[in-house]
């Protein structure tokens, strides 16, 4: 397959940056972009959904990822950490990377939802 893909997240909650007592928690999420294609690859653009537990949705959109844009020749992975502030003590993210390939064709890679939570509070 041309244009394979795949991403693996770890998440973790960031207590020290957290203040529960304002509703403000603080997950650090890495990334792991691996190009199991046959072309090269570049990330250009994402678009994360994030949502909390009452049911606020916050979208983020913007180039590249922790102002990078990196390119990913067949079989080369990225690794990259960033973060999120919600205000509840779970929530989610899922959302979409905008490549395009080394034969100029451009195609959206599913950033697959992952979980955001403080640890002990699901069951």
């Amino acid at each position: 397959m041309k244009n394979n893909i795949k991403i693996d997240v770890e998440v973790s909650f960031v207590e020290d940056q957290s203040r529960t007592d304002i509703n403000q928690y603080t997950f650090s999420y890495t990334i792991t972009i691996t190009n199991n294609g046959s072309v090269g690859a570049q990330l250009l653009s994402r678009h994360w959904h994030i949502q909390d537990e009452t049911g606020h949705i916050e979208d983020v959109i913007g180039e590249g990822v922790v102002g990078q844009q990196p390119h990913l020749i067949p079989g080369e992975s990225y690794r990259y950490s960033s973060g999120s502030v919600i205000k509840t003590a779970t929530g989610t993210m899922k959302g979409a990377y905008g490549m395009i390939n080394d034969e100029g064709e451009r195609f959206e890679v599913e950033i697959p939802e992952f979980i955001l939570s403080k640890p002990y509070t699901l069951h």
